[in-house]
């Protein structure tokens, strides 16, 4: 008799047992032959070596069925747990137009127009800036694709950035070390990611720095190579920080800049260096820019009115 055990790492064991363990109860009874003992995210199992090697294989499959879709239930359970002989199919692709599903299986996909050109873009350029008013969805977006990537093995590492410019605060006067302190200006990427991520999986992947949220000044002198890197809040950033940060680019590597040209916190005589970039890069080639607007607002309704309202009154 052998023994093995093995570990969940990609949710919580309510989410991948089931409540009141209906889905470990149903593969006990897929798996007959073998003792399985649940302790905390930890299964061990006792029995004959190549039994536990046939349910090692198909659970790792169940795992990697919960990392892109977000749940499962009795049916995913059933079909890829299965009792026969035969090798477990392998996860249901996710669809054209869903990006990843996230919490609960909720399928995260792009809303509007311009969200779906961001989408498209990414997948023809290697850099894509993403320009809009708030809630026109350009960092959710850039996040979704950044995390499907990482996902389908395309990237090892996500890189999240954001210039410190605080926007009529002093971060100096924040309790905390700089990582405290830097934490609810970085908010906004942190809650898109545990939208998309269990949250098992997202403080995994903070720990072992598969996902970095740093500030832009950390990315001086890197090479960022075999990522998916976003930088945000790019209208905060000056001439030579945005091109510091567009020139870390390495190989096999995706950039997407979002930005919004409407809401610049640096000091007046200080031009944004997402104002040069359009100027300076435009027509080149794996470059694109995508511009959102009101229409893409996918925030309360009022949100629009308050755009619309703003720029009426610029002109």
């Amino acid at each position: 008799m052998t023994d093995r055990v093995i570990q969940i790492e990609v949710a919580s064991p309510l989410e991948v047992f089931g409540p009141g363990d209906v889905f470990l109860t149903k593969m006990k009874d897929m798996f007959p032959k073998l003792k399985i003992v649940a302790r905390g995210e930890f299964l061990k199992l006792f029995g004959d070596k190549d039994e536990i090697n046939r349910f090692e294989k198909r659970f790792e499959l169940l795992q990697v069925h919960f990392d892109r879709f977000g749940k499962i239930n009795e049916e995913s359970v059933s079909q890829i747990m299965g009792d026969d002989e035969n090798e477990a199919p392998p996860p249901l692709p996710l669809g054209d137009d869903v990006l990843v599903f996230g919490g609960h299986g909720k399928a995260i996909k792009a809303l509007t127009l311009n969200q779906k050109k961001i989408v498209s873009s990414s997948v023809q350029n290697d850099m894509v800036f993403a320009i809009g008013p708030a809630g026109t969805g350009k960092t959710y977006t850039a996040v979704a694709l950044a995390v499907r990537a990482l996902r389908n093995k395309e990237v090892r590492k996500i890189i999240l950035t954001r210039p410190a410019i605080e926007a009529g605060e002093s971060l100096g006067f924040l309790p905390g070390d700089m990582k405290e302190k830097l934490d609810p200006y970085m908010q906004p990427l942190y809650d898109a990611l545990r939208d998309m991520l269990p949250t098992q999986k997202f403080l995994s992947y903070l720990e072992d720095e598969t996902i970095e949220i740093a500030p832009l000044a950390f990315m001086r002198g890197r090479t960022l190579s075999n990522v998916f890197a976003i930088l945000d809040e790019a209208q905060n950033a000056t001439e030579g920080q945005l091109k510091m940060f567009l020139t870390r680019m390495g190989k096999d590597s995706k950039f997407i800049v979002t930005g919004d040209v409407t809401q610049v916190d640096l000091p007046k005589k200080q031009q944004s260096g997402l104002f040069q970039a359009q100027k300076i890069l435009t027509g080149i080639k794996g470059i694109d820019f995508i511009h959102l607007d009101g229409s893409d607002v996918v925030r309360h309704k009022l949100v629009t009115k308050i755009i619309e309202a703003y720029e009426k009154n610029q002109e």
